[in-house]
């Protein structure tokens, strides 16, 4: 037995034991609550990207104040960074690691949701079938049939979250950028003192509407998984960045802390 489908007996068990509450939508509903328990387990791997984001944020102006003054000193340019890393306790990959450490589970369970060998796939969810494809249900009954309603609820949640995202990664990444773009302007002779930045801060926040181009050609029950684990996160960053900017000195790292002086002080 595979691993994929040894879980997928395991959420099949689940399933049953709420079946009574679900009916035919156990699966889908074990599906939904599976996905929150996972998140909920690797909430401190996502504190600590967080953190390390937060970090680097507040290192934005020095570095890019070094990259102006040493502009036509590589060598002495990499000193001062190593300097400046070495100073704060931080590095250039803060938060990298928690992020990177999560990508296996999240690989399984993506596998497990859309591979036949995991038994969920012949499930349903308000009768919609679990290892059904949007274009199936168009085929069926159309947008407002009985599957593409299920589908169109999941269009609609994946809509608003991503349309957060993007204003919220907007807002963030212009007044993080703006403290550089100030720099570059103040005696920059090299023009951008971050290359590419611009364009970056405009791609970026586009990314969150790749859910709805998932939705649309994954089965459902990864669509499904998809859609709570895009809500999770929001949900997640919101509250992570809202406690890690309101927490305080008892909340920073040691980076952090001499961060801060440097940023108000320029």
């Amino acid at each position: 037995m595979s691993v994929f489908s040894a879980l997928g007996s395991a959420l099949s068990q689940a399933a049953d034991l709420i079946a009574p509450l679900f009916g035919a939508s156990a699966t889908a509903a074990a599906i939904i609550l599976v996905t929150l328990c996972v998140r909920a387990v690797l909430h401190p791997l996502a504190r600590a990207a967080a953190r390390g984001e937060q970090t680097r944020s507040a290192h934005a102006p020095r570095l890019a104040e070094l990259r102006r003054q040493y502009a036509k000193d590589p060598q002495r340019l990499r000193e001062e960074t190593a300097a400046l890393y070495a100073e704060t306790g931080s590095s250039p990959l803060a938060g990298c690691l928690p992020s990177l450490l999560q990508l296996p589970v999240f690989f399984v369970m993506y596998h497990l949701f859309t591979s036949d060998g995991s038994g969920l796939l012949g499930h349903t969810l308000l009768g919609a079938p679990l290892g059904g494809h949007w274009s199936q249900a168009l085929a069926d009954g159309g947008v407002l049939g009985p599957h593409g309603r299920v589908y169109l609820a999941l269009f609609v949640l994946a809509a608003a979250v991503a349309t957060w995202n993007y204003r919220r990664a907007r807002t963030a990444m212009t007044r993080n950028s703006a403290p550089v773009a100030a720099l570059g302007q103040a005696g920059a002779s090299d023009g951008d003192t971050v290359p590419g930045l611009a364009g970056l801060t405009k791609v970026l926040p586009l990314l969150s509407f790749g859910t709805l181009i998932s939705i649309a050609v994954l089965p459902l029950a990864a669509a499904l998984y998809l859609v709570t684990t895009a809500v999770w996160t929001a949900c997640e960053r919101a509250l992570l960045f809202r406690d890690l900017s309101r927490g305080g000195r008892k909340d920073r790292t040691p980076g952090e802390e001499a961060a801060v002086p440097a940023r108000t002080a320029g």
